[in-house]
């Protein structure tokens, strides 16, 4: 098990568990943390055996966004120093974003500012219906830069501005109809939902996994239209058809039995 100290880091079978673990703090975000996590997701996402990681958080609550001694202090920090600090944080939630395996992200209590952007960096996000979210950056003079990549991709520019330029508190239902969070359930309920959600991962092949995130984030920034679009998506196709994966998938449905995803297959992809 690897040592942090502001987080949790256990490695279940093939799913590496990483909780934020400040519960004193609400789990808000410092420096440390920040890089703590960015060294988890890093560590996570190079070992091969890994197949799906899972962001939580201690305590009542997911995060509280920011801590707000850190924040004092880096106020005092000049330009140079504050963007160096900018670029942690845009770095922690680019590897969350772009961590090869399937991230579920499993939020509670409050998830206010930096919060949502761990959440939204995750491909899938299942909440405790009372959970209540909030980005009330603007209130403290500040905006949400570095984490509006991935809400403006996950709930779009109009969702956006009303919560971001609003500041407000807004239920997990809210929450589910602006596209934040995927799935609502009770504190007893989550173990299961989130247990059929790692069964779904399974059953998939490792390196398509990969390439099929890897294919979701580049359509979805892409502004080329759906016609200059085709050769690059027939090459991916192709390309995954002829994997070894792609070959066992195939043969394993004709064959009526369950693919074998071994470590040879996905490395054979790599």
């Amino acid at each position: 098990m690897e040592k942090f100290q502001t987080i949790l880091y256990e490695i279940q079978g093939v799913v590496a568990q990483i909780k934020l673990h400040r519960p004193d703090k609400h789990n808000a975000l410092n420096q440390l943390m920040i890089q703590e996590l960015t060294a988890a997701f890093t560590t996570a996402s190079a070992n091969d055996d890994i197949r799906v990681i899972v962001l939580s958080g201690s305590g009542r609550s997911f995060c509280a966004g920011a801590d707000l001694h850190y924040m004092q202090e880096i106020a005092h920090f000049g330009l140079e120093e504050n963007n160096a600090d900018g670029l942690l944080l845009a770095t922690l939630f680019d590897t969350i974003y772009n961590a090869p395996k399937p991230v579920i992200a499993c939020v509670h209590g409050s998830v206010i500012g930096g919060g949502n952007g761990l959440a939204a960096a995750a491909d899938i996000v299942i909440a405790e219906k009372e959970t209540v979210f909030a980005f009330s950056e603007v209130k403290l003079g500040i905006t949400p830069a570095t984490i509006s990549p991935y809400i403006i991709r996950r709930c779009g520019a109009t969702a956006a501005r009303e919560l971001m330029l609003t500041g407000r508190r807004f239920d997990a239902a809210e929450a589910v109809r602006f596209q934040l969070v995927n799935t609502l359930a009770s504190q007893e309920e989550i173990p299961d939902i989130l247990n059929g959600y790692l069964k779904h991962f399974l059953a998939a092949a490792p390196s398509a996994l990969a390439d099929c995130k890897q294919l979701i984030n580049d359509i979805a920034v892409s502004d080329q239209s759906t016609t200059a679009l085709i050769p690059e998506t027939a090459r991916r196709i192709a390309a995954r058809r002829a994997s070894a994966e792609g070959q066992e998938g195939i043969k394993a449905f004709f064959e009526k039995r369950k693919p074998n995803w071994n470590s040879d297959l996905t490395n054979e992809n790599q």
